[in-house]
């Protein structure tokens, strides 16, 4: 283990730390860093995180024992916050953290400018899944990026050569719960129910029952399942040579709102493959060392690389929705999905042999324990129940009262295995130390204490001095005593792994003095351990200038159309501007109310559309679904030509092409500076977040240093997924851009009967759309008088009439405005998103 915690590390096994305990957990199972939030500002609000106060305790365990802490502030940041943020960041700089990770793009940019001491990470939460990205992402002065998790092994090594090739290191996904959705795309949760994920409070709409339902048919259409927009859990133990291979600096386990046991158990068995697979490449562990820990059997060190069955099984009773490869093996159809239940299954431990009087009797194959937790599937559903003490028949089957009927022959599964439990204990692992005492007559008794495996260059040593050592008045102290009584450490985090006694012989000792000194030396040791993360200065923040506003030239109207027809039907309402994404462009890609057709394209798009790039935009890297389709939305950008780009890596590269840059909403932008990054770089427009109010909207467009813009009326798109949402219904060739499915409007429906449009696109990604249509047309006096200056109609999902009628309505309202400062009537059955109810 080195407290040299800046050196470059052959690969890190990351873990999830969403409490103390769980920090313990992570660090006991072998963790080389943890990554955790404070109570605000970070994706997962509730978890039972950490505060500044908690935060130094949290960084003083870790680093004592040789691990990392890296601190999450991953969330979009409203105006109002800001600042707010930026002296969180500092704080938690100050008060030990080695890296922040960050989605902001104001927050990350800012950090990088006024606290370039402390790291910065990119989070998975701004949609890093090219070249682009990373390139953009060391713009902003990143030293790592978590990438997205919708990636192959294939695209991972290329983006890693490309990170390294900028000094930058990726960290990927290895084990845990995947989102069915784009990191950084999901609207869902806060449409419905005003919880954004993206401020770290997901509801997990996704694990929800729905329907697949074709728009034409009226009916449910087949599925293995009720739960169609739930994937399987990640699982890379066998990956994990695969992983290493491609460059991963970092390999990270999700689950900060899992308990300390599924910590230790995951964490725990990445540990110990990745520990053979670093083995075999000749690779040192990064913390490997001065913890104590369980000593390797024989057995063990000629284990095969990949993982063995019971470690998988750890796994599995850890948690698991089932488990999947998914992206990183070429995987996104059925396969990666859990269509039948969205939470634990656990393992499959036996059935019931008999059940009378009320007592069930599991015939188990697996040795049952006090406080398992088990799940019986019964004909009427199933339900969870914790074992009592272990009643066992003459059969040797396992008796218990379940509090509901079971009946012979019914599967029960464990979904918590209580002899795995991780026990706390806040002083472990502990640390191993190398200690010296000199007991010479007529000097200072004097101990030191340094790291057990530290070597002679970086070793830090910890000392105290008492007395003068005396000659014994009675009986001399001997070396036996001397080592009892300095090995007395059972209330600290250290452990003696070695002692050397220099012991004068017939001098004499009070062994209260002993233990007084030893104490002394460690505090001292732990001291000198923790002092380069300890209160450390923090720099002078030297004021931003603040760029001029944008000049603002009145109102223009955009349209947002997917084929010709709705294009110029928006131009013949008036429309200033038709945005037409890349992927509609092609002839034989129109779409039409989500439903793809010939019809609309017999006239071909209007001149000076603007071109508008993919959410989602994977380099043509073998296997992606752009080179298996030889679809490049980048042969549409051209200098000095206007585009909109939807994520940070094409707002840069479509700079550096030479283009008029337009950010679009799903960055997001959602502060001041956010708008200021986006200006320095050089973006014309900003398209802002749906997740902003009309106050902080009016916030960030008084003086706004860029032209902004905000949809107003059509769909809203809730979700971008890898994997297809119209596979449910049965497996398919893959064909996207031909389909059949892809020419019927397809829906998913809710238990409340709210209909969620899906649009498949060319290339086989599904987009979900809220069942209730946006219309604020109302607010746009108030929108043109805080200085939004150009207002949206998404005809995502309109037909021809459809356009002509909203985009002629938004000019309108646009022209009362202008003309007399009244407002148009709001449309019913619609809503107003979160312009007046925000987000949490």
């Amino acid at each position: 283990m080195s407290h040299h915690i800046e050196e470059a590390a052959p690969v890190e096994l990351l873990a999830p730390a969403g409490s103390a305990e769980a920090l313990h957990a992570a660090v006991a199972g072998g963790a080389d860093a943890v990554y955790l939030g404070l109570d605000a500002f970070n994706a997962r609000r509730n978890a039972d995180n950490f505060t500044l106060e908690t935060l130094a305790d949290a960084c003083d365990y870790a680093h004592l024992r040789g691990v990392r802490v890296y601190v999450t502030l991953n969330i979009a940041i409203l105006p109002s916050e800001i600042d707010r943020a930026l002296e969180c960041a500092r704080q938690a700089y100050r008060a030990g953290a080695d890296a922040l990770i960050v989605q902001d793009i104001g927050l990350a940019a800012e950090l990088s400018r006024t606290l370039h001491q402390a790291r910065l990470h990119i989070s998975t939460q701004m949609n890093t899944h090219n070249a682009a990205g990373i390139e953009a992402a060391a713009k902003l002065g990143a030293r790592r990026v978590t990438l997205a998790r919708e990636l192959s092994l294939a695209e991972v090594a290329h983006l890693s050569s490309a990170a390294s090739d900028l000094g930058m290191e990726v960290e990927a996904f290895a084990h845990g719960a995947l989102c069915v959705c784009y990191s950084g795309q999901c609207f869902m949760s806060s449409m419905i129910g005003g919880r954004s994920a993206n401020r770290g409070l997901c509801a997990q709409a996704c694990r929800l029952p729905y329907e697949l339902r074709n728009r034409a048919q009226r009916k449910e259409l087949p599925s293995p399942g009720d739960h169609l927009l739930s994937p399987q859990d990640l699982c890379t133990i066998d990956l994990v040579p695969e992983l290493v291979e491609a460059g991963v600096a970092s390999l990270k386990i999700e689950g900060r709102m899992k308990s300390a046991d599924y910590v230790f158990a995951v964490t725990s068995a990445y540990r110990a493959v990745l520990d053979r697979v670093l083995a075999t490449r000749g690779m040192p562990r990064l913390s490997a060392g001065a913890i104590s820990r369980s000593p390797v059997s024989p057995q063990a060190e000629n284990q095969p690389v990949s993982a063995t069955a019971d470690e998988r099984r750890a796994l599995e009773e850890a948690f698991s929705r089932g488990f999947t490869t998914a992206y990183l093996t070429g995987q996104r159809g059925n396969d990666i999905m859990s269509y039948g239940r969205p939470n634990n299954r656990g393992v499959f431990v036996g059935r019931v042999a008999y059940a009378r009087d009320g007592v069930a009797a599991i015939a188990a194959e697996e040795e049952l324990h006090e406080g398992d937790v088990l799940e019986f599937w019964t004909n009427k559903g199933h339900f969870a129940h914790t074992l009592g003490p272990i009643e066992v028949d003459k059969n040797g089957s396992v008796r218990t009262a379940p509090q509901r009927a079971v009946g012979k022959g019914d599967r029960v599964f464990r979904v918590r295995n209580a002899a795995a439990g991780f026990a706390d204990d806040p002083l472990s692992p502990r640390v191993l130390v190398a200690g010296s005492v000199k007991l010479r007559r007529g000097e200072p008794l004097r101990m030191e204490f340094s790291l057990a495996d530290s070597g002679d260059s970086a070793r830090v040593v910890g000392s105290a001095e008492g007395d003068v050592v005396e000659a014994a008045r009675t009986k001399a102290v001997e070396e036996q005593d001397v080592r009892a009584h300095i090995d007395r450490l059972g209330q600290t985090p250290f452990e003696l792994a070695s002692l050397d006694v220099d012991l004068d012989e017939g001098v004499g000792i009070g062994f209260s003095q002993l233990h007084r000194i030893r104490a002394e030396a460690l505090d001292d040791l732990a001291a000198r351990l923790l002092a380069p993360y300890r209160d450390r200065a923090l720099p002078r923040v030297q004021e931003r200038a603040r760029r001029a506003p944008a000049e603002r030239r009145g109102c223009a109207i955009a349209a947002w159309a997917t084929n010709p027809a709705c294009a110029r039907a928006a131009k013949r309402a008036g429309a200033d501007v038709v945005y037409v994404p890349a992927l509609n462009y092609k002839r034989g890609e129109a779409v039409i109310a989500g439903q793809r057709t010939g019809t609309a394209e017999q006239a071909g798009y209007p001149k000076q559309c603007v071109t508008a790039l993919p959410v989602v935009d994977h380099d043509l890297v073998p296997g992606t679904r752009e080179e298996l389709l030889g679809f490049d939305p980048w042969r549409y950008v051209k200098p000095g030509k206007p585009v909109l780009a939807e994520n940070l890596g094409a707002v840069v590269r479509a700079l550096e092409l030479g283009a008029a840059v337009e950010a679009g909403p799903h960055l997001p932008v959602t502060n001041r500076l956010s708008l200021e990054t986006m200006a320095d770089l050089g973006v014309e427009r900003v398209w802002l977040s749906p997740e902003l109010t009309l106050g902080q909207v009016a916030d960030l467009a008084e003086n706004a240093p860029v032209a902004l813009g905000l949809t107003i009326m059509g769909a809203q798109e809730l979700m971008v997924c890898e994997h297809c949402l119209l596979m449910s219904q049965g497996p398919c060739n893959e064909r996207c851009d031909e389909c059949a499915r892809r020419k019927s409007p397809h829906y998913l429906k809710d238990r409340k009967d709210y209909e969620f449009p899906v649009v498949t696109d060319a290339l086989g990604r599904s987009h979900v759309y809220n069942g209730v249509v946006l219309d604020v047309v109302p607010a746009v006096p108030d929108l043109i008088a805080a200085g939004v200056s150009a207002l949206m109609v998404d005809a995502t999902l309109m037909n021809v009439e459809e356009t002509h009628a909203a985009v002629s309505r938004v000019v309108r309202a646009r022209d009362v405005a202008q003309r007399d400062g009244n407002a148009l009537a709001k449309t019913p059955g619609t809503t107003s998103g979160h312009l007046y109810r925000g987000v949490s």
